[in-house]
């Protein structure tokens, strides 16, 4: 009688330096647990109690994720051992006999759930089925996988898939669009912890791991989980001034600490962040499940909060703000994320870059994220394609919008400023530490006809599809300017507003000018001084009319200087220690070498 055969132990091959770690580019990863990417086959030996006999003897894998693992929800794989492999399909194929051990050439789809399998392996002959022990160290790690061209992530340029999947070091943009400032940040996805810290991520959004396998729901789930108000994610924003009890959002100069500090915690939201904080924690996050993401910065960066596609400024009969429907606001500079995929579930051109935001500003089917949003669609103004792609198309291509009230109560749109919002948005470039203006990718050339159907065709969409379908005298226009290169820190700036009148008629108009001081985010903090003027224009004479307001000048800021001093306090002298100095405003980052 033929004893049944059994597995005695199973070796996954999973060391860093071995084959399956280097085909799969997983090799950067901390540890030796077994990391693959979907769609692509790996090595596996099983050490058996006899020699196999494929005549009479049976063996197929199986792979369980999640808490309750079915094949209809893509949650259990069963994987049969065939003859030839094939594409598409969970195979696996005996390439290898040495006495009792065989190995095995296993192959994945391209459209597996990522997550934490449990490798199970079921023998069986002519007497009853016999399964192994699943042991921990037999856990399957699963990624999406850009180089696999039936992935939804799949990128074809080799320098790209480094830069937005597998670079872990990255830098990130702020300031105003005249001082574009630059901070490095490490996002360290192969850092050691950080796989289990990101895949703990997905587990404490309680989204079921059937979701798992489509990039879209993944972005979905981590720009909801990456900011805190209603699901504990990892963040807790903070723009009050005051992090006593946490940390500042300038301080943090990577991802590791904070998504370490989240996993340790049992869920606990790290404090404090801010938006720059919530891009660097995404791109860590996705690059570490395989998406390719960058960080990305818009200068002039809008925050509609009503779905108006414009960013509206309401004003009194008197022309004085309305501060209770004042709530739209315009920052200096906001961070997102793009990330990489196909949208099969929108029509043909929407894949490639697709926006993405884990910054709490509006909720977005009653959860605080924001995308992903196809920039195509973005580009041509056609929001009504999923996922939010109204909010994110306002903060970089919106009109400023200016409302009187009437004495009925109504509104009336007196003015439009049509070139305020979205400018040098930037990350950073591939293969080099220089800024990349990606501006192009979202919005048509500011000013250009494209640009202004994209416009009006978003807007049809939204809560006021009335805003551009009547006409408007506009014989009289208004330029305003900053001489030179515009402010600049520690030094004043001088304002010029001209005026045109381009009717055969005499024109008179007032000039309300108000000089106010805002933080980045568009927050109001104080009004500097307020005019009211009025200006004579001559008829049709093709030529501009100086204001004659005195020149404003602001001071926009002084510079700074600050000694730091360091102290051992060991009893040994410390050699080759370097220092490293890292702020919001400094001109750069220092690097000191000390002994």
């Amino acid at each position: 009688v033929r004893v049944r055969v059994r597995v005695n132990s199973v070796d996954l091959m999973s060391e860093q330096s071995k084959q399956n770690r280097k085909e799969h580019h997983t090799d950067l990863y901390d540890g030796d647990d077994l990391i693959l990417r979907r769609g692509q086959t790996f090595l596996m030996w099983l050490d058996l109690s006899r020699p196999f006999d494929p005549t009479t003897d049976k063996l197929h894998l199986e792979l369980k994720t999640g808490a309750a693992p079915e094949v209809p929800k893509g949650t259990l794989a069963i994987i049969p051992l065939v003859d030839e492999l094939q594409d598409d399909r969970w195979e696996a194929k005996i390439v290898k006999e040495e006495g009792d051990r065989v190995q095995l050439s296993v192959n994945s789809i391209p459209t597996a759930v990522i997550g934490i399998y449990r490798l199970s392996v079921v023998t069986s002959g002519q007497e009853a089925e016999l399964t192994s022990i699943h042991q921990p160290a037999d856990n399957i790690y699963m990624l999406f996988n850009p180089w696999c061209e039936d992935d939804a992530v799949f990128m074809d340029e080799e320098e790209e898939r480094k830069e937005y999947v597998l670079n872990d070091i990255g830098r990130l943009y702020y300031g105003t669009e005249q001082q574009i400032g630059v901070r490095t940040w490490n996002f360290g996805q192969f850092s050691g912890g950080m796989l289990a810290s990101c895949l703990f991520v997905l587990e404490k959004s309680g989204t079921p791991a059937s979701g798992w396998g489509s990039p879209v729901n993944i972005v979905r789930v981590v720009s909801a989980m990456i900011n805190s108000p209603d699901d504990a994610g990892v963040v807790e924003g903070n723009w009050s001034g005051d992090y006593s009890d946490g940390t500042s959002p300038a301080a943090w100069s990577g991802s590791v600490e904070i998504l370490n500090n989240y996993h340790d915690g049992g869920g606990t939201p790290v404090r404090y962040g801010q938006c720059w904080v919530f891009s660097g924690v995404t791109t860590t996050v996705l690059r570490c499940l395989g998406i390719p993401t960058r960080s990305v910065t818009n200068f002039s960066s809008a925050h509609d909060t009503d779905v108006s596609l414009t960013t509206d400024v309401y004003l009194d009969e008197s022309l004085d703000p309305l501060d209770s429907l004042n709530v739209d606001s315009i920052w200096n500079f906001h961070v997102w994320n793009d990330c990489w995929m196909s949208r099969p579930d929108l029509p043909p051109g929407m894949g490639g870059w697709q926006a993405v935001d884990a910054t709490p500003q509006e909720t977005s089917q009653g959860t605080f994220r924001c995308g992903p949003a196809p920039l195509t669609a973005l580009r041509s103004g056609q929001v009504y394609l999923q996922h939010d792609c109204p909010f994110v198309f306002a903060e970089v291509n919106s009109d400023k919008i200016y409302w009187q009230r009437n004495l009925d109560g109504t509104f009336t749109q007196i003015h439009n400023e049509k070139h305020i919002v979205g400018h040098h948005i930037s990350t950073k470039a591939v293969g080099s530490d220089e800024r990349y203006d990606i501006t192009h990718l979202y919005k048509q050339p500011e000013g250009s006809e494209e640009e202004r159907i994209a416009v009006e065709t978003a807007s049809r969409y939204g809560s006021k599809p009335e805003t551009y379908s009547a006409p408007s005298a506009e014989d009289v226009s208004v330029q305003v300017t900053l001489d030179g290169d515009g402010p600049l820190m520690g030094s004043d700036a001088e304002l010029s507003i001209t005026f045109t009148n381009g009717s055969s008629e005499q024109r008179s108009v007032f000039l309300h000018s108000q000089v106010a001081v805002m933080y980045y985010t568009g927050v109001h903090k104080a009004t500097l001084r307020r005019d009211r003027t009025e200006v004579d224009l001559p008829p049709d004479s093709g030529e501009s009319t100086c204001c004659p307001l005195p020149i404003g000048k602001a001071a926009v800021g002084k510079t700074m200087k600050a000694e730091i001093s360091f102290t051992n306090p060991l009893p040994h002298t410390l050699k080759a220690v370097m220092l490293r100095i890292e702020g919001l405003g400094l001109l750069s980052i220092r690097k000191i070498a000390v002994g």
